[in-house]
């Protein structure tokens, strides 16, 4: 058992990453504020090379903000799932519980490298998004290509609204119809802004109005220009991380979802996974790091072009650089084992069913101290796991923890690999959720959840007969364990309005006395706004004066 090396790894690797870092030198071109930087924009094939600096920024490391700050593995693991109630880092939880607990220090401290960092990283995107659709209809090219490329940027600019609006906002269902703060609306790049550098927050409902016009002519220009990423990017290795029509679609769906716009959401969810047949039970295990044709969008990443030890696959990956070393994320007990055995998705994880020796219960075979909680104390357990284990992923490595997650891989060491961003099974959870609001007959959601469950594979012997509150509860279940990991748990929370419950061992869980419990809401039930809302950071409002913090 791998007993030894894991309490000095943490150290030694953050000594390694002050040493050690990848050089960003072929990301550097003229400003597009000066005469030279307009030769960028010259060309449609120029113009397409600053999509791609896009892309890539979605999974670069952002040096600023030293390690674990990456893009959308960032957002995915640090936001959406440390704070969320289904993901449990048993060795990290003592050191990051302020983080795994949203605690007012962090989420209320302007100055914080962990409240700046989405706004920073979204306003990023959107400002090189601008700049191309600020001055691609210059370029010289086909209109065909020119309304491709506004298209694309348009949806980058969309989805960073979107995404900067699910942090710093309070939700849809207490915004007073979107009566509340939303985000600024940069639409324009600084050099053409003048006094409008200076900008007030914008309503909620104002931010999901720009969401929805940037969509709806994102998606006028895809349709206008008659092509698709396999066109454009033709020569590229992969197009996942590229967006085009579905993409669009899918970033609708998601943001009408969590504005309460069902019928909307429904509409573009279905358009968006046109095409996107689910992944078979073969796919489904093969470690969720390479597109297939599930994946709408995805943020794309190879031995080429590795970030080495900024990666998500870094924790998240039951063969990464952590599990290698003997730590592991895990899942919810109480969440997993709610699932039956028939249900491939419970396999990837290691359940009481796939560890726990004859006679003995989960209490004996795992350390119960906080510090190293779930950590397997009994060989017999610890060999039936490693068994286990290979025979469901032959090159993972083996895991120490109880309830630890084989649903991820890296290609290549330490943490690469592919992240999906949509795939088509959350169109189809939009969907059965859509369907549930939208009509008192049950029959669509079922329909929608036995498409998910039943047809594509993933528990043979599924049946829904839920209704009311009891089928919306099948439905939020169902997308906990499929989109685990993910990056959905804490913004899903914030949208339902559900607390975040996080069941210690003596309450059927295991997670530890740092971040065991009930959040969001205390003792009386009142709504905490303090775990839900970030404060906009001091890296605006130091600079821009017609925002006030309140």
């Amino acid at each position: 058992m791998k007993y030894t090396f894991k309490k000095a790894m943490i150290f030694g690797l953050g000594c390694l990453m002050g040493l050690t870092s990848c050089s960003d030198s072929w990301l550097k071109t003229d400003s597009t504020q000066t005469a030279e930087g307009d030769a960028i924009f010259s060309t449609t094939d120029n113009a397409k090379l600053v999509i791609n600096g896009i892309c890539r920024t979605m999974v670069q490391q952002h040096g600023y903000y030293g390690q674990m700050f990456n893009g959308e593995g960032t957002m995915k693991v640090l936001y959406g799932e440390y704070a969320g109630q289904d993901l449990n880092f048993p060795y990290m939880s003592p050191g990051w519980s302020p983080i795994m607990n949203n605690e007012s220090s962090q989420t209320q401290n302007s100055s914080s490298i962990y409240d700046s960092y989405p706004w920073y990283y979204y306003y990023l995107i959107i400002g090189n998004a601008n700049a191309v659709i600020d001055r691609i209809d210059k370029a010289e090219g086909t209109q065909e290509m020119k309304d491709f490329l506004k298209a694309e940027a348009l949806t980058f600019r969309a989805y960073s609204f979107f995404r900067l609006s699910e942090f710093y906002c309070l939700p849809w269902a207490r915004s007073n119809n979107g009566a509340t703060d939303g985000i600024v609306l940069r639409t324009k790049e600084v050099s053409e802004a003048g006094g409008e550098t200076d900008m007030a927050l914008s309503t909620l409902a104002k931010t999901y109005e720009q969401i929805y016009d940037d969509l709806d002519e994102a998606i006028r220009l895809y349709d206008a220009s008659g092509l698709t990423r396999n066109d454009v990017y033709a020569e590229a290795t992969s197009t996942i991380s590229f967006p085009d029509a579905p993409v669009a679609h899918a970033i609708y769906a998601r943001a009408a979802l969590t504005r309460e716009d069902y019928a909307t959401a429904k509409t573009h969810a279905s358009l968006a996974r046109e095409g996107f047949a689910l992944m078979d039970v073969n796919s489904y295990r093969s470690g969720f790091c390479e597109p297939n044709n599930e994946w709408i969008w995805g943020v794309y990443n190879d031995a080429s072009e590795t970030i080495w030890y900024f990666g998500w696959q870094l924790f998240m990956a039951c063969n990464g650089y952590y599990a290698q070393q003997g730590i592991n994320v895990c899942i919810n007990r109480a969440l997993v084992e709610s699932f039956p055995d028939t249900d491939i998705r419970k396999g990837l994880f290691l359940t009481e069913s796939a560890f726990l020796p004859a006679g003995k219960t989960f209490e004996e075979v795992i350390y119960t101290d906080d510090d190293d909680i779930n950590y397997f104390t009994d060989e017999t357990a610890y060999v039936k796991a490693s068994q286990y284990t290979k025979g469901v992923v032959a090159a993972a490595a083996d895991q120490s923890y109880a309830y630890a997650s084989l649903k991820f891989q890296a290609t290549a060491q330490p943490a690469v690999g592919c992240q999906p961003i949509f795939r088509a099974s959350e169109m189809l959870l939009i969907e059965a959720e859509a369907n549930y609001h939208l009509s008192a007959d049950p029959t669509d959601a079922q329909n929608s959840l036995k498409e998910l469950n039943l047809t594509s594979g993933r528990d043979p012997q599924y049946t829904c007969t839920a209704t009311g509150e009891d089928l919306l509860e099948e439905i939020k279940k169902y997308r906990r364990l499929e989109l685990w990991g993910e990056g959905f748990s804490w913004y899903d929370c914030k949208r339902w309005g559900d607390p975040v419950v996080r069941p210690s061992i003596a309450e059927g869980g295991n997670y530890s006395q740092f971040i065991s419990g009930t959040y969001g809401f205390d003792e009386a039930g009142n709504y905490d706004e303090t775990f839900w809302k970030w404060i906009i950071p001091n890296r605006e409002s130091d600079y821009n004066t017609a925002i006030e913090i309140k």
